[in-house]
């Protein structure tokens, strides 16, 4: 018996799955190996990636985040596995790569969620070694984004608050304050450019789960602004509606809007809320070692 690929573990997870109880991914993951692979050798079970990974269960991590942006499975909170309705009526038949890449939960996930990032699966056809390593990391940015995300949504407000100075330190922006949790006038936090803090940025985040950031959360942070500063940026996890954009832009003020896909993609490249796991070697002849032969 060989390892699966990924997406022969899809119907092994719903299957796990069908009777509706919500899981630890760990523990299905364990479950399925378990009941569908348990004929696997001791030494394909220990089995590791490059970077460390035990295989199988990296495996079958893949196969349910396919399977979660297809829309058969939920996390219904983080570190938790749910199947959907979708999802029941799924496993009891066959679901091929191509099902899932083309069903209209998977295609929302990457055309909509995802509007301003290239990053529909690509169908990479007589590819090279080099088109296959540059997709496979593709894949692991847009799930790694995808997590950081759903992390953003669920941490505390405050923590949030503080992990967009720190973003905004990173990026080379000068030291920032804090301002009290209360009575604030919609500031979270201002930024010196200058070391004696003549010229200031103001910083609002809000941390909404599908909320959009509305025409009157940015009226409110002009309001907040005016007399002290011109500049402006406003965060958020969700996204901005058409009124508030309008209103920012229109504004006498400098405002830069950063919704949630241009967060994480901040976040992912100054590696922050992110570490790097694994750094690997791709090597190539040296012709100019063999140019003296």
């Amino acid at each position: 018996m060989e390892i699966p690929k990924f997406h022969e573990t899809f119907i092994p997870i719903l299957k796990v799955l069908e009777n509706g109880e919500t899981l630890q991914a760990r523990e299905m993951y364990q479950m399925v190996i378990d009941r569908f692979y348990s004929n696997l050798s001791k030494e394909q079970l220990e089995e590791k990636t490059k970077s460390g990974d035990i295989l199988i269960f990296n495996r079958i991590a893949w196969g349910k985040s396919y399977l979660k942006k297809g829309g058969y499975i939920e996390i219904p909170k983080r570190g938790l596995v749910r199947i959907t309705e979708k999802g029941k009526m799924q496993s009891s038949s066959n679901l091929t790569l191509s099902q899932v890449e083309n069903s209209d939960n998977f295609l929302k996930f990457y055309n909509e969620e995802n509007p301003k990032r290239d990053s529909t699966p690509s169908k990479i056809s007589n590819a090279s070694p080099q088109d296959l390593i540059d997709e496979g990391f593709n894949s692991i940015d847009i799930q790694v984004k995808d997590e950081l995300l759903e992390k953003l949504k669920s941490i505390d407000p405050f923590y949030f608050e503080k992990v967009i100075l720190i973003l905004l330190k990173k990026m080379g922006y000068g030291d920032f304050v804090e301002t009290s949790k209360t009575g604030d006038g919609g500031i979270d936090g201002i930024i010196n450019e200058d070391k004696l803090g003549l010229d200031k940025i103001y910083i609002q985040a809000k941390r909404y789960g599908e909320n959009k950031v509305r025409e009157k959360d940015i009226r409110n942070f002009i309001g907040a602004m005016s007399g002290d500063t011109q500049k402006g940026v406003f965060v958020t996890t969700s996204t901005f509606d058409p009124g508030a954009v309008k209103k920012a832009n229109n504004a006498h003020h400098t405002i830069i809007l950063i919704d949630g896909i241009k967060l994480v993609d901040l976040l992912h490249e100054y590696n922050v809320g992110v570490q790097v796991k694994t750094t690997y070697e791709v090597k190539e002849v040296d012709n100019d070692f063999f140019d003296g032969e």
